[in-house]
């Protein structure tokens, strides 16, 4: 049976041993098996594999009890293939709604920098052209800042 030590889990899921150290602690990962004479952790195959579905989770920036939970339903399988789906549907609107929110500031930052380089260029024509623009954008980001 191959096993992993803290370092290696660490550099192949991308968490921090801190962090792994305190998901076991929070119970999201293991327990994990000690080396009988250093005590080190071990971690095996199923450890890793946890280990790396948390960070995916992290990095999307589910919470510790969604994690907690999602963990739990794993082990259930079908019978909480529902309650999967509702987590990550849950989680993926909250991201469609940063993007929505990065896409209006991103459109913002063009058409002012537009706007700039109008100046820069004495352009008054598209000095106009980019202020008529960015008060379509105001309003989308007056309503992304709600």
């Amino acid at each position: 049976m191959t096993t992993y030590s803290i370092q290696d889990v660490s550099r192949q899921s991308g968490l921090p041993e801190a962090t792994l150290r305190y998901y076991e602690d929070a119970g999201l990962l293991g327990p994990i098996a000690r080396d009988d004479r250093s005590g080190h952790r071990r971690y095996g195959e199923s450890d890793l594999d946890d280990a790396q579905v948390l960070a995916c989770l992290r990095v999307m920036g589910v919470g510790i009890q969604d994690m907690r939970t999602y963990q739990a339903n794993r082990a259930r399988g079908r019978a909480a293939a529902a309650e999967q789906r509702d987590i990550l549907l849950r989680h993926a609107a909250r991201v469609e709604e940063q993007i929505a929110t990065l896409t209006v500031h991103l459109d913002y930052l063009r058409v002012k920098a537009t706007l700039w380089d109008a100046r820069d260029r004495a352009d008054d024509a598209a000095e106009t052209a980019a202020r008529d623009e960015l008060q379509t954008i105001v309003p989308r980001f007056e309503e992304t800042h709600r």
